[in-house]
């Protein structure tokens, strides 16, 4: 039996949420392994650990961010 109209449209979109769900854990799993990245060279490289300090300074990051951040930035702040 043929799909109807709506049917196929239906399916369509389905499959752009499939699509578009796809692409967000693709983003997501990008983000982690840079962030990662980042976090070790920071770790190891006062160039880049001061860069990042400036980037999280002021009103950059949300509060629940720069709370989630504190220790970590801290301990940053100690190494300089």
């Amino acid at each position: 039996m043929a799909k109807t109209l709506d049917q196929k449209i239906a399916d369509a979109e389905a499959r752009l949420a499939r699509l578009r769900l796809e692409t967000r854990k693709q983003d997501t799993g990008r983000k982690i392994v840079l962030g990662g990245i980042l976090l070790s060279a920071a770790e190891h490289d006062p160039a880049i650990r001061s860069w990042l300090l400036k980037q999280v300074d002021g009103d950059k990051l949300r509060k629940v961010d720069a709370e989630r951040l504190a220790p970590l930035i801290a301990k940053w702040r100690k190494m300089t």
